[in-house]
């Protein structure tokens, strides 16, 4: 049935009404988006090649954020890029159309437009493969706050068209600057330092005060962000190419200095995703997915989720222990 649908039109109706059946299981939801963006990309292509004819070259187009880490909610707006492997004028003006119209066509599909403008449709996200080494070792070079944060968006991309070894090489190449500059990873590490506390000195949990979600924890900045980013710290220390956390977790328990350590780690992070799927049937908007009502929440739900927020800070003090002094430890 996707297969056979050939406007936008109709691929937003078929979404709109088949994503409540993928509402419950995160990768399910996560597959649901993939082959939808999968089929908008379709879509583009045949109706792009008429045009302008087929791509020039190995290419591929990725996603990354949430969806690169296939930790998509309900909702979800646009994060991708391209790079492609011949650097010259005839592919940058043919990928630069292509990633235009897919942009577009997300955004008719219900994915709004990147606020940071991490799309396609951006120069900066659409490049070849040298123009691509160029940047990221500009990004690497820069201290600042900002060329970070897009290494970080980078770091997370995983194709969904195409050549799915070209994101993977140029990530090597963060790999192998790290390795020589060890002040990159620490410069990582300041970047995520700052996020919300949920759990006080007492026990009690810190929740909004006023506002239209008065009495909920947010989840995104007090839980999420700290698993997700020290994750894939470590998981950029130790050159691991997966994206998704979860995945990040199972490669890094490989090795025996992460094994006990981060037992833990992962059960709490699932059970985190699945706290955040409850509040899909519910939601109206994007930023409903991330925050849950304690006064609903059972004596043990609550405990429960006492836990995760506890184990978020600390993983991220983990993560700060071993690239800051190389300590091993549990907290």
């Amino acid at each position: 049935m996707l297969n056979e649908i050939d406007s936008y039109h109709s691929l937003k109706k078929w979404k709109d009404i088949h994503i409540l059946a993928e509402i419950h299981d995160t990768t399910a939801l996560n597959q649901f988006h993939d082959e939808v963006m999968k089929a908008a990309w379709k879509i583009v292509i045949t109706q792009f090649e008429k045009s302008f004819g087929s791509p020039p070259c190995s290419f591929s187009w990725f996603i990354t954020g949430s969806g690169g880490r296939k930790e998509q909610g309900l909702y979800s707006d646009q994060d991708h890029g391209i790079v492609f492997y011949d650097d010259t004028k005839e592919a940058k003006n043919y990928f630069q159309k292509l990633g235009d119209e897919i942009s577009k066509g997300l955004e008719q599909l219900g994915y709004p437009f990147c606020d940071g403008k991490i799309m396609s449709s951006n120069p900066m996200w659409c490049k070849s493969v040298e123009g691509w080494k160029e940047q990221l070792a500009q990004w690497m070079l820069d201290k600042s706050w900002e060329s970070i944060r897009y290494l970080q968006i980078f770091y997370d991309s995983r194709t969904l068209i195409g050549n799915q070894m070209l994101p993977i090489e140029l990530k090597k190449m963060i790999f192998h600057y790290h390795e020589h500059d060890n002040q990159l990873l620490q410069r990582f590490l300041d970047n995520i330092q700052f996020f919300k506390h949920a759990v006080g000195p007492l026990g009690q949990l810190f929740v909004q005060s006023s506002g239209k979600y008065e009495g909920c924890i947010d989840l995104k900045r007090t839980a999420f962000l700290p698993y997700v980013n020290a994750i894939r710290l470590l998981a950029i220390k130790e050159g691991i190419v997966e994206t998704s956390t979860i995945s990040r977790i199972d490669e890094l328990s490989k090795k025996e200095e992460y094994r006990l350590l981060l037992a833990e780690v992962k059960e709490n992070f699932k059970k985190l995703l699945s706290y955040r799927l409850s509040l899909f049937s519910s939601a109206e908007s994007y930023e409903d997915v991330h925050y849950l009502s304690v006064k609903n929440l059972t004596k043990y739900e609550k405990r429960e989720i006492k836990t995760i927020l506890k184990g978020g800070k600390k993983v991220h003090q983990l993560a700060q222990a071993i690239i800051e002094k190389g300590v091993y430890h549990d907290f």
